[in-house]
């Protein structure tokens, strides 16, 4: 086929330009100012992401003399029940000061009384290693930062194939999302840094873009690695958590920490026990509890304003213009002064949960040149402070590698074969079916059988509909214009996890994380036999998932002692 895309060479490489991708991108310019470095984002790097403006909290900083990083290993591992790799998460508590410190210099507020000291909450099992942060500027002050550093982003541009060359990734190709123009990227070395698969199940209300955390997020990241041959682990810890009932909006934490009063709807009073999410969504699978409510009528007008300038503010102004809207008044008793909280949609994620592509504690996959950071490595429960850290980790390595290589010559053949399948769907005009009803359809699907509670029936049934999904995405979707050829590859991707998800899940034969890996034929946790990953690689083709079982990587305890 005769070549009809530019070919752009580049030094580092970023699929991603979220919270991950724009710290990778200001720290590999920092070690190298004459490197060229390339962020693909498919929406605007300025606002886009899990974060795509400001956010009320550093989840993991070890601050010294506060809290250690060995403690915060040790509390992590009881959250995450022992599935665990110990390095990658004693290197995030360990940089993860130093990190603070970065953002502090770059004008990120952090507040302090009047002794100087940091407002620090707990949220872990063991330890205060959660920094109040007021900063509803986070993302354009990194944007702006990365931009001023001669950071090339891409806007409206998504990474769908990873090139390579024997074991080596040396590249990508990326589609315009608006255009449908293809371009080649050789590049000496490629950071994931994608996000996870926040839209995979279907929201109560129907909203296909109404979810937890960014809808953009598809599991590119996950499904590029996997095609390339990386290793992938916990696509079994299918997630859901809490939100404001309606709309994609935070409150429990930033008001259970304040004093407010959290009810189920029974009308019993939850929050004494400052119950986790795990614990209330564990109640709301089992005794159907949900949904609760939160009131904050009792509290004093200072600590209700402090709430409301956090949410307002802070995390969204639609936050405001959305109570208003519902005639929800924090400070009146009753209906009008509670506010409700539902489960969301069932997602997979490695920084809220423990999903993602394997890396070690420099970032590294198990393919040369490729790099995984954000909520597409597997630093299990790494939240921000896993994006920032591990954002800059990857930067470091990805320089040093793309340091000791040139540029191989571009697979033409893999890029011919892609051009083959974009022809193919773009000549899907007779076909019947909206590409938004099928999305619809296949997420109602996932929400059916791989959200708990499991079992082998329903997991083998997930399994049965995403291989009908995969034919019928060529053979019954219509695809009308080029945004629809995007949602159609963004599609192929929630399908790949949905089908790794099932995997997992069949293979882990016991109950952990309740409810997020509740198998009703398997309801006990079995450490003897489980107390490990499941690890999935790519066979001979995509539906090929070879299933491994893998030990967890622990420090010695000198190690942990002298560090």
């Amino acid at each position: 086929m005769k070549q009809d895309y530019p070919v752009i060479q580049c030094d580092v490489l970023i699929a991603g330009g979220g919270s991950a991708g724009v710290m990778a991108a200001i720290r590999a310019k920092e070690l190298d100012k004459d490197q060229r470095v390339i962020v693909l984002e498919k929406g605007d790097a300025k606002y886009s992401g899990c974060i795509a403006r400001g956010m009320d909290a550093l989840n993991i900083v070890s601050i010294p003399g506060i809290a250690s990083p060995e403690l915060y290993v040790e509390s992590n591992s009881i959250a995450c029940e022992g599935i665990m790799d110990e390095p990658p998460n004693h290197m995030m508590a360990q940089r993860s000061y130093g990190v603070m410190q970065r953002l502090v210099d770059l004008g990120v507020c952090f507040p302090v009384d009047e002794n100087g000291n940091y407002d620090i909450l707990q949220v872990h099992p063991k330890g205060k290693f959660c920094v109040t942060m007021k900063e509803p500027e986070l993302k354009t002050i990194l944007h702006k930062k990365m931009i001023e550093l001669g950071t090339e982003v891409m806007n409206r541009t998504m990474a769908v194939e990873l090139l390579k060359n024997e074991d080596r990734v040396t590249g990508v190709i990326a589609v315009n999302v608006r255009t449908g123009e293809i371009c080649v990227i050789q590049a000496k070395s490629v950071i994931l840094s994608a996000g996870g698969t926040a839209r995979f199940g279907l929201p109560n209300n129907g909203n296909l873009y109404g979810v937890y955390d960014f809808p953009g997020n598809t599991g590119d990241g996950y499904c590029m690695a996997y095609r390339a041959g990386a290793e992938l682990s916990g696509f079994e810890y299918t997630l859901t958590y809490y939100i404001v009932k309606d709309i994609n909006a935070p409150l429990l934490y930033i008001t259970l920490t304040r004093g407010a009063h959290l009810y189920d709807a029974y009308g019993n009073r939850k929050d004494k026990e400052h119950p986790s999410l795990r614990s209330l969504n564990y109640e709301d699978v089992i005794n159907r509890s949900g949904p609760l409510r939160i009131t904050m009528d009792h509290l004093e007008e200072e600590t209700i304003a402090e709430i409301e300038n956090l949410l307002f503010t802070t995390e969204r102004p639609a936050c405001e213009r959305f109570y208003e809207g519902r005639g929800i008044n924090f400070r009146n008793p009753g209906s009008d002064g509670e506010i409700e909280l539902w489960g969301t949609e069932v997602f997979l994620c490695g920084g809220h949960g423990i999903t993602g592509v394997r890396v070690n504690e420099k970032a590294e996959t198990s393919v040369r040149g490729l790099y995984a950071a954000g909520d597409t490595s597997l630093v299990a429960r790494g939240h921000l402070s896993g994006a920032f850290v591990y954002g800059e980790i990857s930067a470091e390595s990805a320089t040093e590698f793309a340091h000791t290589v040139d540029h191989c010559e571009v697979d033409t053949g893999a890029v011919d074969r892609f051009l083959a399948k974009r022809a193919a769907r773009l000549a899907q005009s007779d076909n019947p079916i909206a590409i938004e009803e099928f999305e619809y359809k296949v997420r109602r699907i996932i929400n059916d059988y791989l959200r708990a509670p499991k079992n082998e029936y329903k997991l083998k049934r997930a399994l049965w509909w995403m291989k009908r999904f995969r034919e019928e995405l060529s053979t019954m979707v219509y695809i009308k214009d080029m945004h629809d050829l995007f949602k159609s590859y963004e599609l192929e991707n929630i399908i790949q996890c949905a089908v790794l998800s099932a995997t997992a899940s069949l293979e882990r034969k016991e109950s952990r994380w309740l409810p997020w890996h509740y198998r009703t034929d398997f309801p006990e946790t079995d450490n003897e036999r489980w107390l490990k990953h499941i690890v999935l690689t790519q066979g001979e083709h995509p539906d090929d998932v070879v299933v491994a079982h893998k030990e967890i990587i622990r420090m010695a305890k000198e190690e942990l002692t002298n560090a």
